[in-house]
């Protein structure tokens, strides 16, 4: 499959090594190299959002939990006990979760401090 075969996409978002396409039906398609499992989406359903990372992918479930694929090496992908999301966005080895009272999360690979969002708050209130 190559995206030129893809139909009924309403998002996209490109990896280092992978792309991955979001369907009109919350279903997710996805094209490139695959070496860390992050192709393993084929069961997502209900997805209202993604984002690609280097060697992971992320999806924000319509129920506003969030579910991810491929490489955990730092932690990345440890974000199944968020809820409440209305916004998700990935780095090379990183998840940040925005949730509906403008409180964030943040896993994954922190030596630059790029996951020290806990002290954000109020960045948008999503949820009223």
């Amino acid at each position: 499959m190559t995206v030129s075969d893809w139909c009924e996409i309403e998002a996209v978002s490109a990896g280092y090594l992978h792309t991955v396409g979001l369907q009109s039906n919350g279903t997710v398609v996805i094209v490139g190299m695959n070496k860390y499992d992050q192709f393993h989406v084929s069961n997502w359903r209900g997805i209202k959002a993604i984002a690609a990372g280097s060697l992971h992918t992320v999806g924000l479930k319509s129920d506003g939990t969030v579910i991810a694929a491929g490489s955990n090496e730092y932690g990345q992908c440890n974000v199944s006990d968020w809820y409440d999301i209305v916004v998700v966005a990935v780095g090379c080895a990183h998840t940040i979760g925005l949730k509906a009272d403008g409180t964030m999360l943040a896993a994954g690979y922190n030596d630059y401090g790029q996951c020290d969002v806990s002290s954000w708050h109020d960045i948008g209130n999503y949820g009223n």
